[in-house]
């Protein structure tokens, strides 16, 4: 018996809701934790800064880089089995890393696969947000991205006591088992019923159509799909919001990594220090619910939206040069307050911009090609800092660094979406010129006409119609 489709903005969206939120603190908020097993798995595989950064780049890697298969799979598959298949790798990965003898296997293990499945399990959970909410879509991705606050706060402290009673391998062993929640939170999605127009599918009575294109070139139009290259191509939006946000992506999760290194080598406690990254994501927390109902949520600015993603980047970077000025507990706990104002920002507005720009059918897509080129970013970034860190040993140039990509970042999408938004008013104003000339170039030529005719016929015919 065929079960009827959820509505969209239905009740059983909040559960939805609710699914996303605890998928995000278990897939994004995870890579917050790294930091606190960094020493560690420097002194067991006897590995330098450089060397040992691998292992959060490659995560976030393909926790990202993963986008056009996650979006194949969810087209064919749907939300559902994708996020569940997402939580399988994610454990799995984890489980086998804790036999790892090298970095070479941690990186395959941890890295590879614990980071594809969470990209499959993460993507799906953005999804189908989108798909369940439409009226209220602003508010729930706000409140959605509270996932990822979750994680950054609890992932540390989880990190650090199960480092302190069982060593990383056990740490690992345990966060396989937390993984698999991913499947739970993937069996609660059901089918929505959306606007889409189903493609139509060939009357059985006709013969069967014969293709014309060869296999090589079918592939390639799926992977041109897929990877949403038509809308790079006629987006003008989308272009600049992929190359603003790639290359803001390249300094943006420096702090992540480094921030708890950098309070342990000055003499912080490593309690404290893993400490300061729970509380970025206390903040967060409390904050992206009531900024998702004062800034993302407020139809009247919704058409400034892109620009606040921009400021709320430039003040990202900015505040990053707290970190430079001093070591100190206190200050870093005051860089932790202002950092989370500014994460709060772009953690609300990263996503919804993207659905703002590209329609909603579109968007699996757009969002791989997205994620694909913020997992190749997040794949250089960190070792490129690690060994800027090796050769000056002074934990600044890494702040320094990552102040830079984001403030260039935030000029990128501000002076580009103004500038298009010129452009496409321009474009408008002459179009709508070309329409009005037109118009009474037509009702001059109809006058003509009718002056002509007045001329050539003086006298009005007159029809006689008699009956015989």
């Amino acid at each position: 018996m065929a079960r009827a489709l959820e509505q969209a903005d239905g009740r059983w969206a909040w559960v939805v809701l609710l699914s996303s939120l605890v998928t995000q603190a278990l897939t994004l908020g995870f890579p917050a934790c790294i930091g606190v097993f960094f020493t560690d798995l420097q002194r067991d595989f006897q590995a330098s800064n450089s060397e040992t950064s691998w292992f959060p780049s490659i995560l976030g890697a393909m926790v990202h880089g993963g986008g056009p298969l996650c979006s194949i799979l969810i087209k064919h598959f749907g939300c559902r089995v994708t996020m569940m298949l997402g939580g399988v790798l994610a454990s799995l990965g984890m489980v086998v890393s804790t036999f790892s003898g090298s970095l070479t296997h941690l990186f395959l293990t941890a890295g590879v696969i614990t980071g594809l499945g969470m990209c499959f399990s993460f993507q799906s959970s953005i999804t189908v947000v989108g798909l369940y909410f439409v009226r209220r879509r602003p508010l729930a991705n706000a409140l959605a991205s509270m996932g990822l606050s979750m994680g950054v706060t609890l992932w540390p402290l989880l990190a650090r006591y199960l480092l302190e009673t069982l060593g990383w391998r056990g740490a690992f062993l345990i966060f396989g088992g937390i993984l698999l929640h991913c499947c739970v939170c993937g069996a609660l999605l059901r089918p929505v019923a959306t606007n889409e127009v189903p493609e139509p599918k060939e009357d059985p009575l006709l013969p069967p159509k014969i293709p014309t294109r060869s296999c090589l070139a079918t592939c390639v139009s799926t992977i041109r799909y897929h990877l949403a290259f038509d809308i790079l191509r006629h987006n003008m939006g989308f272009c600049i919001y992929v190359t603003g946000v790639t290359w803001m992506n390249l300094g943006f999760a420096l702090p992540h990594i480094f921030l708890v290194p950098y309070a342990m080598h000055h003499g912080v406690d490593d309690y404290w220090a893993a400490m300061l990254m729970s509380i970025v994501g206390f903040c967060n927390i409390f904050l992206r619910p009531m900024a998702g109902l004062l800034l993302a949520g407020r139809k009247s600015l919704a058409a400034y939206r892109k620009y606040l993603f921009a400021v709320a980047i430039l003040i990202n970077g900015l505040t990053n040069l707290i970190c430079t000025v001093s070591a100190d507990f206190r200050v870093l706990l005051g860089y932790c307050l202002v950092y989370s104002l500014s994460m709060c920002g772009v953690g609300i507005l990263v996503f919804q911009v993207l659905m703002d720009i590209v329609p909603m059918d579109r968007f699996p897509s757009a969002l791989g090609l997205f994620t694909i080129l913020c997992g190749v970013t997040s794949l250089i970034s960190p070792p490129l800092a690690g060994l800027l860190l090796d050769k000056t040993n002074n934990f600044s140039y890494v702040f320094y660094m990552s102040s830079g990509f984001l403030v260039s970042g935030s000029l990128i999408l501000g002076v580009g979406f103004y500038a298009a938004e010129k452009k496409k008013l321009k474009q408008d104003g002459q179009a709508k010129m070309e329409n009005a000339t037109s118009e009474m170039t037509s009702m001059h030529d109809l006058t003509s006409e009718d002056k002509d005719s007045a001329k050539k016929q003086p006298y009005p015919e007159s029809i006689y119609m008699t009956n015989v």
